[in-house]
């Protein structure tokens, strides 16, 4: 399947595997490039200049296909060595980076001068209209069902996708609630050149996370994510757990008194705990709605052929129905 995206970024399939913490791994990247998709290392996960160089470089020794990187853009007293991570992005000729958080205009004429092609994820219309306007060459468009940060917004995807095909010129992809060929077929309906998965890909067997995790998101269901943080207007979808739970009852105790301190046992550095661990109960990890719809741990590639194969079939199946209904 050709689109925008597929040629654009040099690969097979119109399916990308989003930035995740302590998920996007060179192993987990390369899995989903051999497949004929779009891998992307988490740069933040890996944190220094030095380590994302190794990971890059481990990653190149995995595929021969394209990858890419993902930049986060948080506020922070002791924010991370941008110019440095773009560096060695350069230096290690990756061609793709995912951009997220805040505007990534100040990296910008960095990597667009090494020919590197900028997808910024957006969680509305006017971030995507910003993004595009700074130059950006896609954008990610990020609907209220995503797991992690959802933005403020609270739309989803069957209204900010057809929202974006009306507004936007450069290409996008859907991002949040996707996680097979419906999933596909329904948002090149929509206006979308592709899909960004995030959760669906922790849930295969090349994921570089704890076995609970994978189970867990198999076991869940659509309603069992919760919104957190969104008293401090830093809104986060996670799988609800005994912590998170216990998050939820101080903001509402809280109320409008609530300070990012009051929860830090149940949010600051517990990733490595559950997604190296397996600790499920250790505090808030980013995970989508669409875990209800994940019920199966495959490969990779068994992922997405499964997925382009529906794809292709639902289209083969709505062009036989038109034509019927065109004979009749």
């Amino acid at each position: 399947m050709k689109t925008a995206i597929t040629e654009m970024f040099g690969i097979e399939h119109p399916i990308i595997q989003g930035g995740m913490h302590f998920v996007g791994f060179a192993e987990m990247a390369a899995a989903v490039s051999n497949a004929g998709g779009l891998g992307i290392i988490t740069g933040l996960t890996l944190g220094t200049p030095e380590k994302l160089a190794d990971e890059i470089a481990r990653c190149r020794d995995m595929t021969d296909k394209p990858f890419g990187v993902n930049l986060t853009f948080l506020p922070s007293l002791t924010p991370p060595d941008y110019p440095g991570l773009v560096k060695v992005i350069i230096d290690g000729g990756v061609k793709v980076v995912e951009t997220a958080g805040r505007n990534p205009q100040q990296v910008l004429p960095a990597l667009k001068d090494a020919g590197i092609k900028v997808i910024h994820k957006c969680t509305s219309v006017r971030h995507s209209l910003k993004a595009q306007s700074i130059g950006c060459d896609a954008v990610s468009v990020d609907g209220f069902e995503c797991g992690g940060h959802p933005g403020e917004d609270d739309i989803p995807n069957f209204i900010l996708l057809p929202r974006a095909a009306d507004e936007l010129e450069i290409p996008f992809v859907s991002s949040g609630g996707m996680a097979d060929g419906r999933s596909l077929v329904a948002s090149l309906a929509m206006g979308a050149e592709g899909m960004n998965m995030g959760t669906r890909f922790i849930a295969t067997q090349e994921a570089p996370v704890h076995e609970n995790v994978k189970k867990a998101i198999v076991a869940a269901s659509e309603l069992d994510t919760r919104l957190v943080m969104r008293p401090l207007r830093n809104t986060e979808r996670v799988m609800t757990n005994e912590a998170v739970e216990r998050l939820l009852e101080k903001e509402r105790e809280l109320g409008d008194k609530l300070k990012f301190e009051d929860i830090l046992p149940e949010v600051a550095g517990v990733y490595p705990r559950i997604m190296t661990e397996g600790d499920m109960d250790a505090g808030a990890w980013s995970c989508g709605m669409v875990a209800g719809l994940v019920n199966d741990i495959p490969t990779c590639r068994e992922l997405i052929d499964r997925i382009m194969r529906e794809a292709d079939d639902i289209l083969a199946r709505m062009n036989r129905q038109m034509n019927a209904g065109q004979a009749a």
